[in-house]
């Protein structure tokens, strides 16, 4: 079954790094497109709270974009090749701590969207904590 599954979650000291995975276990998602056909972005969600934008990245790597509560810490990027992109989180700190989870979009003319609603393919999450 074709699928989106997130890995590399775990528990970590603030200050510390991780790095998230995201891979598609298909030829093709339900719409009938290559993973390389989609943008790829990280949302997350604490405990009571909504889904955040986190980052995404457009389907070829020329294009990210950062929520602001993130940038210059993390880093997105993707192989294609490898049907994965991948979450690089540096300078972690304990409100950071939520469920990640990435998600696929098929958006016109290579554009990087933010909301969440703009992605139609999710995977189930990976539990990321950060103690203080």
């Amino acid at each position: 079954q074709e699928q989106l599954v997130e890995s590399g979650g775990r528990l970590v000291q603030a200050g510390g790094s991780l790095s998230l995975s995201c891979v598609f276990s298909g030829r093709t998602f339900p719409n009938g497109r290559t993973f390389s056909a989609h943008a790829v972005g990280w949302f997350r969600q604490a405990t009571g709270k909504e889904r955040e934008f986190v980052a995404a990245i457009n389907w070829n790597g020329d294009s990210t974009y950062y929520g602001d509560s993130v940038k210059g810490r993390f880093t997105i990027s993707r192989d294609n090749a490898k049907n994965t992109v991948y979450l690089q989180m540096n300078s972690l700190k304990p409100e950071d701590t939520a469920v990640y989870y990435c998600g696929a979009d098929n958006p016109p003319f290579s554009l990087v969207r933010t909301g969440w609603s703009n992605y139609k393919y999710w995977g189930q999450g990976t539990q990321v904590t950060v103690s203080s």
